[in-house]
């Protein structure tokens, strides 16, 4: 007889077997609500992010834009700044080298000036005199280096100067090399895209470095450098002026003293000129008068011995008469004429030999005159000698070098000067003292 066989399970009622349906069939509708909410929520989410992502990149590449046109102006005006500040190291070197240019031109002046005092101490005797042309002399080295003192003065200004703005320009010339080299990254980075090539992650790429700046540290440094060029630019234009000012001032007053020292040469030349004059015509005066007295003295020694015959006529008729016998040896008026011719030719001939004396004396006293007018006139020839060579030698000043050729100073320098020679017509004006 069949028997039921029956699995060993669990047995449900109908109620749990429509309320599993159910369960399974919410719970998938719940899911599949879930699914839907949630891909609505992602493709909106990818629909936003997109946009986002692609107005981020916009906003980013019109940042960059305006950094890099930022960057763009700043260097524009760096380079500007910098050429400009080329321009005036540029200018500032060249006034530079005018003044050390125009140092070095002090030296001919100083070594013509000294080489005219050296010439002058080769003056002899009376002629070695603290004369006006000594002291523009002294005066004109006194000038020559007090404008050395200001034109050395002006050149270290200049140099300090250059410094500062060889400073400001390698300030200048970094800020405008980082600018160049920002702007050419920036460019790079204004240039990529999604589809550019090279494009990958990198490490931490939204790290603040240490040493990142601000973009008002950014201005304001690139600001500096710009205010400190121009600031050293104003003062090396400052600077320029008062070079130039000092070279026109050392210039006027190197003119004026070499005018004042060539004025004291004129009137010293013209001075020991007349005084040569005046000596020349008081030594040929005294030859002369020498030559007149030597002539009385040869009359006198002749009237001396033209006295010796009638002087002995005379003894001898005296002494002679003498002889006369006895009473005929009379004191008569013969014997009283004799007598008296006798004393009145020995009375002529003691004034004569006295009036001789004095002859001699006069001679000798005009022979140490003419021996003092002769020194003095070569102590004046030899002044006059030195003073023109020195004033030949102060033609360096206003002949060039390559042109200078030495020739007779007195006519060079009044050739110089302007003037033509005239001689002097010697006046007498007083007697010189008899030494």
């Amino acid at each position: 007889m069949a028997t039921l066989s029956l699995k060993p399970a669990q047995r449900f009622a109908p109620a749990d077997w429509f309320a599993s349906n159910d369960f399974i069939s919410t719970n998938a509708e719940r899911q599949r609500e879930s699914s839907h909410q949630i891909r609505q929520e992602a493709r909106e989410l990818v629909n936003v992010t997109a946009n986002q992502t692609k107005w981020d990149q916009h906003d980013n590449n019109t940042r960059l834009d305006d950094r890099i046109d930022d960057i763009t102006k700043w260097k524009e005006t760096l380079e500007r700044c910098l050429d400009e500040t080329d321009a005036e190291i540029h200018a500032l070197n060249r006034a530079k080298l005018e003044t050390e240019q125009a140092l070095e031109e002090k030296a001919l002046p100083l070594d013509v000036a000294i080489e005219c005092l050296t010439l002058r101490e080769s003056r002899q005797s009376i002629d070695i005199v603290r004369d006006g042309v000594e002291a523009e002399l002294h005066k004109e080295v006194e000038v020559i280096n007090k404008i050395k003192e200001h034109l050395q003065k002006r050149i270290s200004e200049a140099f300090e100067q250059l410094c500062l703005l060889r400073e400001a320009r390698q300030q200048l010339a970094n800020d405008q090399k980082d600018k160049f080299e920002a702007q050419g990254i920036d460019q790079s980075c204004y240039q990529l895209n999604n589809s550019s090539g090279g494009i990958s992650y990198k490490p931490n790429p939204t790290r603040v470095l240490k040493e990142s700046t601000t973009p008002e540290s950014w201005h304001q440094f690139s600001q500096y450098n710009k205010d400190r060029a121009e600031a050293e630019m104003r003062a090396s234009v400052a600077l320029r002026e008062a070079i130039d000012a000092t070279l026109a001032q050392t210039r006027n007053e190197l003119e004026a003293q070499r005018s004042a020292t060539e004025f004291s040469y004129r009137k010293r030349l013209h001075e020991l000129e007349r005084s040569e004059g005046e000596l020349v015509w008081q030594q040929k005066n005294t030859k002369e008068e020498i030559a007149e007295v030597e002539a009385d003295i040869r009359n006198l020694e002749q009237a001396i011995r033209d006295k010796a015959a009638p002087l002995k006529v005379a003894h001898t008729r005296l002494e002679t008469r003498t002889y006369r016998p006895n009473v005929e040896l009379c004191r008569d008026k013969p014997q009283y004429g004799l007598t008296e011719e006798v004393h009145q030719i020995e009375g002529s001939i003691a004034n004569l030999k006295e009036k001789l004396a004095q002859a001699h004396h006069a001679r000798n006293g005009l022979y140490k005159n003419l021996y003092r007018i002769e020194q003095d006139l070569a102590c004046k020839r030899n002044s006059l000698k030195l003073d023109r060579q020195c004033v030949d030698v102060r033609r360096k000043l206003v002949v060039p070098a390559e042109k200078y050729v030495a020739q007779r100073p007195n006519d060079s320098f009044l050739r110089t000067q302007g003037r033509e020679s005239t001689p002097l017509n010697p006046i007498k004006t007083s007697q010189l003292d008899i030494a």
